[in-house]
């Protein structure tokens, strides 16, 4: 019988690592511009909530990897299709942050659900899940900055 704590932070990882490889590529398509910039930088922030639900993960004997990593790697591989980057303002870049947005959302009730399941699991304890709802929270605001400077000029028609 598989523990649904243990598959809600293994899908949670999955979503990581999706996000991961879409802020590489907006790094790698945007190197040179504010976007890849910012972009680098919240790689870093992701990358270490990734570590902290492996932590997670690991502490409930399970693994942190596996079909579902593969299959967000594969999924995101696949989304390039559809989220085209060729500028800041493209509607790929745009779906992109918008993508990002969501996903960081679903991180802040992750660690707000987890803040309040610490009280009853002894392996989930040590962890601040205050500070990474708070983190999570202004992640997603930076990035819905973004994605709203890009709407007016992606999604409405020139006059």
């Amino acid at each position: 019988m598989s523990d649904p704590l243990t598959t809600y932070l293994q899908d949670h990882f999955a979503g990581a690592a999706h996000a991961i490889e879409l802020l590489k590529a907006m790094h790698d398509h945007h190197a040179r511009e504010p976007l890849g910039q910012f972009a680098a930088q919240l790689l870093v922030e992701i990358e270490a909530d990734r570590d902290v639900l492996a932590e997670l993960i690991e502490r409930r004997g399970a693994a942190s990897g596996g079909v579902k990593e593969w299959g967000a790697w594969l999924a995101e591989k696949v989304s390039r299709l559809k989220l085209k980057q060729s500028s800041p303002e493209s509607l790929g870049t745009f779906e992109a942050l918008e993508f990002l947005v969501l996903g960081i959302h679903g991180k802040w009730v992750l660690w707000r659900a987890l803040n309040v399941v610490a009280a009853y699991d002894s392996r989930l304890a040590g962890v601040d899940f205050d500070r990474l709802a708070t983190r999570a929270e202004s992640q997603r605001d930076g990035v819905d900055e973004r994605r709203l400077a890009s709407a007016r000029s992606v999604l409405c028609p020139e006059p």
